[in-house]
């Protein structure tokens, strides 16, 4: 580290989406934990019309969001959509005006306005992306879909 340069703060962020249906009931759940301080936070929330890819993607917003300052962040998320999406697919929707070729056409990509929000936070601090597999014991993972799974649960409870 060259000097005069300014370590940022390293954060994990663990997420998960869930949907009862797609569209349905949906729910996302994530936890961000500070490893220096060993501070640790769950949060969680719900819709009642959504989709899977769109509770995946609430998740890391709401993750994101919740940063004071900017930060080194790893994502930790079983969506592929997700993390390839901001990885690989981001730079090419941006230039194409947020459209992706379908055929000889040019359509709008599917949940532009979360993307659109997740862009904004991308810049704001250094992110990359671990992607897991779901369902496969990763003790965060699980829990971040048994927070996302309560939440839809709930959306779904209150809409009766």
């Amino acid at each position: 580290m060259s000097q005069g340069t300014v370590q940022l703060p390293f954060v994990q962020l663990f997420t998960d989406g869930a949907c009862s249906g797609n569209p349905g009931p949906g729910g996302w759940g994530c936890i961000l934990r500070h490893p220096a301080s060993g501070k640790e936070s769950e949060f969680s929330g719900g819709e009642l019309l959504t989709t899977n890819n769109r509770m995946e993607l609430q998740a890391v917003i709401e993750g994101l969001n919740r940063l004071k300052t900017r930060s080194r962040v790893e994502v930790v998320t079983d969506s592929t959509y997700v993390a390839k999406g901001s990885a690989e697919w981001l730079p090419g929707w941006k230039r194409n005006g947020w459209r992706r070729k379908d055929g000889r056409q040019w359509v709008p990509i599917a949940n532009e306005q979360h993307w659109q929000q997740l862009d904004q936070l991308l810049a704001r601090h250094e992110v990359r992306f671990t992607v897991v597999r779901g369902h496969s014991g990763h003790p965060e993972n699980e829990r971040c879909d048994v927070l996302a799974v309560a939440a839809a649960a709930a959306v779904r409870q209150q809409s009766e």
